[in-house]
């Protein structure tokens, strides 16, 4: 679906892959960061801990937006406005895992997909700027065990020298990557709905 222009989105997002992704979907869109310390979030299910991650990007991007003056602008429009905040992990031997801190710590990873398959848990939430409505969900998709976890990136998925190694996935591609497209499109839908 291409956005109207009546409405203006805002991807609270510094990933490629969304970008990509949301792009693929049609849209057109800003892009605005939330540098957010995520470890200061902890929730012990994967699907809370996506959720609470995206909230707090979507409440750390609406601040920086108040600061520097983007959000009276938005005020002021005509326009329908929306934030699409997500977050993703991995969840391995049932240990949350997001991004590796160190080598080390990266390379233990991909050893330990060799043993067991690999599943993502990823969130998207939409939030309307103007009256502060949220719309959220979350996706999980599996990536089974096959020749991939002896390639170098290990979850690199949709590497074209990857993918064909990869097994099966349950779910979407866009899912694992981190935005998946029928959610996202989804909650863009029911937001528009509702304003």
């Amino acid at each position: 679906m291409a956005a109207s222009s009546a409405l203006r989105l805002i991807l609270g997002s510094s990933s490629a892959s969304r970008r990509q992704i949301l792009s693929e979907m049609g849209y057109q869109f800003t892009l605005l960061s939330a540098d957010i310390d995520e470890k200061e979030i902890r929730m012990e299910k994967p699907e809370e801990l996506v959720v609470a991650l995206a909230h707090a990007k979507a409440d750390a991007i609406l601040e920086k937006m108040t600061k520097n003056g983007m959000m009276q602008e938005i005020v002021d429009s005509q326009e329908t406005t929306l934030l699409i905040t997500a977050d993703q992990v991995v969840v391995h031997d049932g240990v949350i895992r997001e991004k590796p801190t160190t080598p080390e710590e990266a390379r233990k990873f991909i050893q330990g997909y060799s043993q067991s398959h690999a599943a993502t848990i990823g969130s998207v939430l939409v939030t309307d700027v103007k009256n502060g409505s949220r719309r959220g969900g979350w996706d999980k998709s599996e990536i089974e065990e096959g020749n991939v976890f002896y390639v170098a990136g290990g979850l690199l998925v949709e590497h074209p020298l990857t993918s064909p190694l990869v097994e099966s996935i349950v779910g979407t591609m866009d899912s694992v990557m981190g935005l998946p497209k029928a959610l996202t499109e989804k909650l863009i839908k029911d937001s528009l709905q509702e304003s």
